[in-house]
């Protein structure tokens, strides 16, 4: 059984994936990239995925509100997915802020570079506290 910060990084690839998909205009099943990727069925990866792809635009209008000299189509995918998730669990879930702001950073620390990282950390930090007021 993963725990949730690797179920977090398999939420990760999968929006990863659909955004690399979404963009060559090519079809895919959602439901089949969650299950190339989990050996059981795990509720929390497949309500994060579809939530997030659901919820997409809020989420990107969003992160281009606090992204300062960027926006979400100008970063790499890997990062566009990192923050999408640490958004979506911020604003959609229940799951403490701290944690949903930790567990992106984790993540970006060992799929981005420290300068993505910091931005990460930024934009997550102040949607906490200009949003969630």
């Amino acid at each position: 059984m993963k725990n949730r910060s690797e179920l977090r990084e398999i939420v990760m690839k999968i929006i990863y994936q659909v955004n690399l998909l979404s963009e060559a205009n090519l079809d895919y099943n959602v439901d089949d990239l969650i299950k190339e990727q989990l050996e059981i069925k795990n509720d929390f990866v497949e309500d994060s995925v579809k939530g997030i792809i659901a919820n997409k635009k809020e989420i990107y209008d969003l992160a281009n509100k606090y992204l300062t000299d960027w926006t979400m189509d100008r970063l790499n995918k890997v990062d566009q997915a990192i923050i999408s998730l640490g958004i979506y669990e911020l604003i959609y879930t229940d799951v403490p802020s701290i944690v949903a702001i930790n567990e992106a950073i984790e993540l970006s620390k060992k799929y981005s570079d420290e300068a993505v990282t910091k931005m990460i950390n930024g934009v997550l930090d102040k949607i906490y506290h200009e949003e969630e007021k």
